[in-house]
């Protein structure tokens, strides 16, 4: 029973924790505040939930990770590859290095694999934080789709260098050659999975509704369950059940596009996964937050053993180790940066070269989350020997507070640093757009006629001035979008749609009471009244 208690618990934090983060003057990001709320958790019951991390993996990070990749946009993601890969590859890379061997100096009882290890969960950013944090914070689009792509695909490349660092430290031994054949296998597989299961099941739904039909919740429920599909299929080829996912959410998209879902699918799937995203991240966050307390009181207890290191000077290294970490990301931007620069030049493209804001802006940007608090968790207990894994509680201290530390840094740095921050948006962007709205107009003109033909031949008995009336109308608007000059005034149009939405809205408030007055006169049953209440509820959300 206590359990139950700690996840209704739980779920219930993640609920108030919305509005908590509204009445609190000082604006912290909603993540903090359920991590917050989880510690508590964990206090008043004496215990939290045990967090196994293989579990975690499984049940959080698939859908989330799939969702997005489902929703962020692909042009942008394929039109800065280069820039995305040189974060998510050559940054994770360059910060194993340059934070394993700080780590190492400022902790030398800490050993080098060791410190590689947690410069090496440290390293990716979190998609999910990062969404968390950007939803309060004005970030410009382009910059945002930037982030978005490394964060989806640079834990693959943190977790490769985790598992290799984690190896050396077990067995005293490291191979390049090796890591670098397992890295290929582990992102080339995991991408394959992620769009071979996607493609598979989205074609086998469809043959079989096809056939056969389908229940309403059917496809919304195979949709949910895609990711795990993805993850775990990638993960028994032991190759990367993250990039599965993400490559099955990115695959996802391009399945959508081909407009065979019906619109009332589609409506009813973007709530049930808004509602899925929304108790996912602020469990997580939760879940969190419920192991600080333990992993606190447990470093403060053995560094008092092994190292003699008081509660100063481990805030002191942790806060060494997240300073570095921008610092390496500062670095690693502006010399990344330049180099891009300079190949646009030599290929004779006009560059934009942003100020030093949008760096440090990018660099603060790099939050960690619950990838980072997984990942460090699941380092060994005891070596093959059945000694002690050396500095895994501090390593697993350490990377705590740097997920802590980067999330205080970015919600209250980065409103400040992008306020008013241009940054070039997507060329074409808005062209592309105007072509879209005018082949869409240009079609509904063609079908407006064709169906206004066909209602007069099928029709004998049509009122002709009536029918004209409204084929007029309808034509109007879309011609008028078009550019052309005819007789439909938008300005009126406008007033008369308003005026309309006012009136229809006053009258389903009426439907809606005079429904309930019978229900509450026992005139109608229940079941009667909720089909009704939907139907009105329906043409409302239309009007709203």
């Amino acid at each position: 029973m206590d359990s139950m208690d700690v996840v209704l618990a739980m779920l219930l934090a993640v609920i108030g924790s919305g509005y908590l983060v509204r009445l609190l003057p000082f604006g912290l990001p909603l993540p903090l505040v359920q991590i917050a709320l989880g510690a508590i958790i964990a206090g008043v019951f004496k215990h939290g939930v045990t967090l196994d991390p293989e579990l975690f993996f499984v049940l959080f990070l698939p859908p989330l990770l799939f969702l997005d990749g489902w929703r962020i946009p692909k042009v942008g993601l394929f039109r800065d590859k280069g820039t995305i890969l040189e974060l998510a590859l050559g940054l994770v890379v360059f910060t194993v290095v340059g934070a394993g061997f700080l780590i190492h100096w400022l902790v030398p009882g800490m050993p080098l694999a060791v410190a590689f290890a947690l410069a090496a969960i440290v390293a990716p950013t979190d998609p999910v934080a990062l969404s968390a944090i950007t939803a309060r914070v004005p970030v410009p689009r382009r910059l945002m789709h930037i982030l978005e792509g490394e964060s989806l695909l640079n834990d693959a490349s943190g977790l490769v260098c985790f598992r290799f660092a984690v190896a050396a430290a077990m067995t005293g031994s490291f191979s390049l050659a090796t890591a670098s054949l397992t890295f290929l296998w582990v992102a080339l597989a995991g991408v394959a999975c992620g769009v071979g299961v996607t493609l598979a099941i989205s074609f086998a739904q469809r043959v079989a509704a096809g056939r056969v039909g389908e229940e309403p919740g059917s496809p919304i429920l195979v949709n949910l369950l895609i990711p795990f599909g993805a993850y775990l299929a990638a993960e028994h080829l032991e190759a990367s059940g993250i990039l599965a996912a993400v490559a099955a959410g990115v695959t996802m998209s391009y399945v959508e596009l081909s407009g065979r879902a019906l619109a009332t699918t589609r409506v009813r799937r973007a709530v049930v996964w808004d509602t899925v995203q929304f108790a996912l991240n602020g469990v997580m966050f939760v879940l969190l937050g419920e192991q600080l307390p333990e992993i606190v009181g447990r470093t403060l207890a053995d560094s008092r053993l092994d190292t003699g290191a008081t509660p100063l000077q481990l805030a002191g290294t942790a806060l060494a180790i997240a300073l570095a970490l921008t610092l390496l990301r500062l670095v690693w931007v502006w010399v990344s940066l330049r180099l891009t620069l300079r190949h646009a030049r030599r290929q004779g493209q006009e560059v934009y070269k942003p100020g030093f804001r949008l760096v440090l802006a990018t660099s603060l940007a790099g939050v960690r989350g619950a990838i980072t608090m997984a990942g460090v968790l699941t380092l060994p207990l005891t070596l093959p020997g059945g000694a002690p894994f050396p500095g895994r509680d501090l390593a697993i201290f350490y990377a705590s507070s740097v997920i802590i530390l980067s999330l205080l840094a970015a919600s209250v740095a980065l409103p400040r640093l992008l306020r008013g921050l241009e940054v070039p948006e997507e060329s074409g962007e808005e062209a592309a757009e105007d072509h879209a709205r005018h082949a869409a107009a240009v079609a509904a003109i063609a079908a407006v006629d064709k169906a206004a033909h066909a209602r007069i031949e099928d029709e004998l008995d049509i009122d002709a001035d009536v029918h004209a009336s409204a084929v007029d109308h309808v034509r109007g608007i879309y011609e008028h979008r078009l550019g052309g000059e005819g007789a439909y005034d938008p300005s009126r149009s406008r007033v008369a749609e308003q005026t309309e939405r006012d009136y229809r809205l006053a009258a389903l408030q009426a439907e809606r009471r005079a429904i309930l007055a019978l229900v509450h006169a026992r005139s109608l049953s229940d079941e009667t009244a909720r089909k009704l209440l939907r139907e009105i509820d329906l043409v409302e959300a239309r009007y709203r």
